[in-house]
């Protein structure tokens, strides 16, 4: 981990990178860019509410750490932000959610037709790139990060009893929905470097992946609404269960643990509700369980450095892992 005493923050990660990020938004409109009136509407939508471009982030890093300068590297970065973003598109019209990062999502501007279109849309195009890029490499890589994903989303649907979620199962669930694209974006950064420091970089982001989810679940319970863009305990309101919830079952009594399944059992629960679970989950140590889970795997992600020779880009992937963990949105 970083020994830096100032939290790290994205800007402080990327401000080295620019010029090159740069490029990549280049590429990424560039790829999207399509001679057909919605699609151009819908794209406009997309790229304002376009999230920090911390996946490229990474694979630009990645390049740098190993000192493989792929030339394909602004495009390979803006493949993985499109996949990233179609799935975000698909989660939205899933969930049926109204808001992304405090602003309107494509489903309710539009419809929940044109958003699963969408989403094909852009997959479509990343495909079509990574095909005219003539590499098997970044396609095999990428292509097996789609599918765990697309399976990760199809699990997430068959849990159909929450309160009977494990650990286990979570650890599956963010493994292939969010774990999955980080390692893949480590990875294809670092296609031209050699195979020990590739493969570190896959378990790198692997294991960043899953404290990133870990602490994003954690910023549902106790951040703030003005800074996540999205209501306190909307995953409970959505009878998502968590690991802060799924570490706190065990420990509550049947008081606290009954305020739990009126609250699954409830359509539309009510912030006092809510609030009265999240405050059940603190005291039975669930947030303190999940802390402890995502700093683990912080220190699992830091180990893997090792591999590679030290470099500026090699501290900044360390200093990756203190954004993830200390971030607050």
């Amino acid at each position: 981990m970083s020994s830096q005493t100032a939290p790290v923050s994205l800007g402080d990660l990327q401000r080295p990178l620019r010029p090159r990020l740069d490029r990549v938004q280049q590429e990424l409109r560039r790829i999207v860019e399509a001679d057909f009136g919605l699609i151009t509407e819908v794209n406009a939508h997309l790229f304002q509410m376009q999230g920090k471009m911390f996946r490229p982030t990474l694979l630009l890093l990645a390049d740098e750490a190993t000192g493989a300068g792929d030339p394909r590297a602004a495009t390979l970065a803006a493949v993985v932000e499109l996949i990233h973003l179609a799935t975000l598109v698909h989660d939205d019209s899933v969930d049926h959610s109204v808001l992304r990062r405090g602003m309107p999502t494509i489903n309710s501007i539009f419809s929940h037709q044109i958003s699963v279109i969408m989403g094909d849309y852009l997959y479509s195009r990343a495909v079509i790139e990574l095909v005219g890029l003539n590499d098997l490499e970044p396609l095999r890589v990428l292509s097996r990060v789609t599918n765990e994903m697309t399976v990760g989303e199809m699990r997430q649907l068959l849990a159909h009893e929450p309160l009977h979620y494990s650990e286990e199962d979570y650890d599956l669930l963010i493994r292939s929905k969010t774990a999955s694209l980080l390692s893949g974006a480590c990875e294809v950064g670092a296609l031209l470097a050699a195979p020990a420091e590739r493969a570190a970089l896959r378990r790198y982001g692997m294991a960043l992946g899953m404290a990133f989810q870990i602490v994003d679940d954690l910023l549902d319970y106790v951040g703030d609404a003005s800074v996540t863009g999205k209501p306190s305990g909307s995953d409970l309101r959505e009878h998502k269960v968590t690991l802060p919830l799924i570490a706190a079952l065990p420990r509550m009594g049947p008081a606290e643990r009954q305020e739990v399944e009126a609250l699954m059992r409830t359509p539309e629960p009510a912030d006092g509700q809510i609030q009265t679970v999240i405050a059940a989950v603190a005291d039975s140590g669930g947030l303190d369980y999940a802390r402890e889970r995502a700093l683990r795997l912080a220190q699992q992600a830091d180990g893997e450095l090792e591999e590679l020779p030290a470099s500026p880009a090699r501290e900044a992937l360390r200093d990756s892992i203190a954004y993830v963990v200390d971030r607050r949105r």
